[in-house]
């Protein structure tokens, strides 16, 4: 099986509340933008694949394709490890990267009949439980949110933060105010703050016991988070940190955290997010999926690789709830909180062609 044709689609799908506006420490968003990549192969399959559009810029266009198709057109999509060694680092965005070989991934899985988990280990959980999302709110709306997400059966919620220290304990104690202990909470400041008054929001934070502070510095401040971990009994959990597998090392060997969030678009696709968990499952850290207001095949994908991967023991991002639809023919249910891994082949989706059509967004001009 040979890969023969490439196709990149940008899509952009509305929010709806309670996620829209989904404000983080730089702007409101109000849809999920993503990459989509269809792969069609000299037998007939066709995979997809899915990364999400960059937070600056929106620079991923369709017009990536062609530079994309002279690295994978001929690729054997089962050799995923020459592919993660030779292609990644001749493919300059990991974000592409990423969408490729998910879409190859699904292939795989296609060719052989076999839902994605099977392949990747097999299923150690089937029933994935989720953590609903919510963007920077003042103490009301926070508190209404967090009601809400208790009635619709979620056990986990996580909040962006890291305008203000004193913003982000307001919108926590309105969290408590709605939710009391029936949700843990986790909040998101982006890398917004310095060390010190990184210091000073997690002991802060220390009454309202959350299930961890993600991410509350710059990524490369690892001996940072370390010392910041010591000082605090708020948990500390790093992501934008969670790249390399000698990222993942230097955190697990300095014990910079206490969960770590590894995503397919920042490691470079599902097989170094499985190679992150393996390291992570040795050093006994505990992982969440991280999520980027992921469509269908992206959401797919957190399934399969949090149904086969044993450190995924707690809530894992998700913000599929809030979209007003999906580019798949068979949109994803959630049942209090949580999914069903899905048992068709590969990814064990199909894209509506007629949303995709909606949805896709045509290609913007590189700015000069």
């Amino acid at each position: 099986m040979k890969i023969q044709q490439l196709d990149v689609y940008t899509v952009e799908i509305p929010q709806v509340a309670p996620i829209a506006p989904y404000q983080n420490r730089f702007f409101p968003g109000y849809e999920a933008k993503s990459v989509l990549f269809r792969l069609a192969t000299d037998t007939g399959l066709v995979g997809w694949g899915e990364a999400p559009q960059r937070i600056l810029g929106n620079t991923i266009l369709e017009s990536a394709a062609g530079p994309l198709r002279e690295k994978v057109i001929g690729w054997d999509p089962f050799d995923m490890e020459r592919f993660f060694e030779e292609k990644l680092s001749e493919i300059d965005d990991l974000y592409l990267a990423s969408g490729v070989e998910m879409a190859m991934w699904d292939l795989v899985g296609k060719e052989c009949g076999q839902p994605l988990y099977k392949l990747l280990g097999g299923a150690v959980r089937k029933d994935i439980e989720l953590a609903a999302c919510m963007g920077i709110r003042p103490f009301n709306e926070a508190s209404e949110i967090a009601a809400q997400y208790v009635e619709m059966g979620f056990s986990t919620i996580k909040t962006k933060a890291g305008r203000d220290p004193d913003e982000d304990l307001d919108m926590v104690r309105g969290l408590r105010d709605g939710a009391g202990d029936r949700l843990e909470i986790r909040i998101d400041p982006n890398r917004g703050y310095d060390p010190k008054t990184a210091l000073q929001l997690a002991r802060d934070l220390e009454p309202y016991h959350l299930q961890y502070l993600e991410q509350p510095m710059p990524q490369e401040m690892i001996a940072e988070a370390a010392d910041l971990r010591a000082k605090t009994s708020t948990p500390i959990a790093l992501n934008e940190s969670v790249t390399t597998l000698e990222m993942v090392d230097t955190i697990l060997n300095l014990g910079a955290a206490d969960v770590i969030l590894p995503d397919t678009q920042q490691c470079g696709g599902i097989l170094a997010v499985k190679k992150v968990s393996t390291l992570a499952e040795a050093a006994g850290v505990p992982c969440v999926m991280h999520c980027s207001h992921d469509l269908g095949p992206k959401t797919a994908t957190m399934l399969h690789v949090v149904a086969s991967s044993p450190p995924f023991t707690l809530a894992n991002d998700c913000t599929y709830y809030g979209l007003e639809d999906d580019i798949l023919v068979e949109p994803f249910k959630i049942v209090k909180g949580h999914m069903r891994v899905p048992e068709k082949p590969g990814l064990g989706i199909e894209v509506d062609a007629k949303k995709l059509a909606k949805y896709r967004k045509p290609p913007k001009p590189n700015p000069m």
